[in-house]
């Protein structure tokens, strides 16, 4: 099963975390503060890591982004808060997914597998080869993106996206489709690919008034193209 690491400083909620997981067959390290959480991602090895918001040391917003500057490691927000705006900009941070609390361990099992299944397969696909769409050089083994020549700077999210659709040019790809291959989910909100896209436009050098790339249908779904 996975190595998990729960990083919650609320002693009830990490006991019942811990009680869980152990329950299901999965390893568990727990610690209460994000400067814990980053010794333990720095020696140890994890599968996924679910991150409370509210730590005492260090907004988990923030140990968010020190994650992301030393792992790739699956990183699933836990959080009381609800408010639409701050969890769009943590998953354009880095986050892999998001709970809001209270939830329960099914659900969390639910997305906790969601998460591991895309992990695991991006781990096991072979090497791949440089998607070319215009001026984009897309390397999905390195996990980099270039455009006429310049390397861009992309959440991890941003270039799922960019390079799932650079892998079918020319193709309008439905939005549930999205949020299944890239989302790895069957349902969501899609103020998410919204976001996600209007960043990526702006990183492209365009906008959705003056697309160069990227190109929505209303109602039926986006495609990439190169520039005529």
């Amino acid at each position: 099963m996975a190595s998990v690491l729960v990083v919650e400083d609320d002693q009830f909620v990490r006991s019942a975390l811990i009680r869980h997981l152990t329950e299901a067959s999965h390893t568990v390290r727990s610690v209460g503060t994000a400067l814990e959480a980053l010794r333990e991602v720095a020696h140890h090895r994890f599968d996924v890591v679910i991150l409370d918001l509210g730590l005492p040391d260090l907004d988990g917003s923030e140990a968010l982004k020190m994650l992301r500057g030393i792992t790739d490691v699956p990183v699933i927000i836990a959080t009381a808060r609800d408010d639409e705006a701050e969890i769009v900009r943590l998953l354009n941070d880095g986050a892999d997914d998001y709970l809001t609390k209270p939830f329960s361990v099914e659900h969390l099992s639910a997305r906790m597998a969601a998460v591991l299944r895309r992990s695991q397969a991006a781990a096991a696909e072979p090497p791949s080869r440089v998607l070319r769409v215009g001026g984009l050089a897309i390397d999905p083994l390195r996990r980099q993106a270039e455009l006429d020549g310049a390397v861009l700077d992309l959440t991890r999210r941003e270039f799922d996206l960019l390079a799932f659709l650079a892998g079918r040019p020319g193709v309008v790809v439905a939005r549930r489709e999205l949020l299944a291959e890239v989302w790895q989910q069957s349902y969501g909100d899609d103020q998410t690919i919204d976001v996600h896209l209007s960043w990526l436009r702006r990183k492209l050098g365009e906008t959705a008034a003056r697309p160069r790339y990227l190109h929505t249908l209303r109602g039926v779904g986006v495609k990439l193209e190169p520039p005529r």
